[in-house]
């Protein structure tokens, strides 16, 4: 999976936006349900959503709780490395299974890397052998997470999208 570029942007209007929020909060709203509140054809409810999809906007994906599959440590890690290769060294620490979240950023750190692990044993061999041994990695901050005060998955209430009906 390649990085993507936060300026691309696709276009979406106000019932793409309705269309997200409703499935954000029941990801298994059927597109009829969706169509009935939104005041539309179910047909126009599976094209947008076909699109969202396809454009890369919505994913569909089962949400875990990694605590209660045993993964109890989590953490964020800034990693400076060398910054003529840093897109290449982010490729190559995305590919560990530990890391779920990955950004390159300006400031103190050129990367944020996101990972999980089953306990403290395993983050120390994540950031010993793995981490540590890519190339082009210079210094790494490690910040253990106590406890996940918010969790959003959502950015549609950011944009003011209102939940209503378009029905007359």
């Amino acid at each position: 999976m390649g990085f993507e570029d936060l300026n691309d942007r696709v276009v979406t209007d106000e019932i793409d936006l309705q269309i997200i929020k409703i499935l954000n909060e029941d990801g298994r709203a059927s597109f009829a349900q969706i169509a009935k509140t939104l005041g539309v054809s179910p047909g126009m409810i599976r094209q947008r959503y076909n699109r969202l999809v396809e454009e890369g906007v919505v994913q569909v994906v089962a949400i875990t709780n990694s605590m209660q599959m045993g993964l109890t440590t989590m953490a964020q890690i800034g990693v400076k490395v060398d910054v003529n290769r840093m897109q290449e060294i982010a490729d190559e620490i995305a590919n560990f299974e530990e890391v779920i979240y990955l950004v390159l950023l300006t400031g103190s750190f050129d990367l944020f890397v996101e990972v999980v692990c089953r306990d403290k044993e395993h983050l120390l061999d994540f950031l010993t052998n793995k981490l540590h041994s890519v190339e082009g990695v210079r210094e790494a901050e490690t910040f253990i997470y106590l406890r996940i005060a918010k969790e959003v998955y959502t950015l549609v209430g950011n944009l003011g999208v209102n939940h209503r009906s378009h029905s007359t």
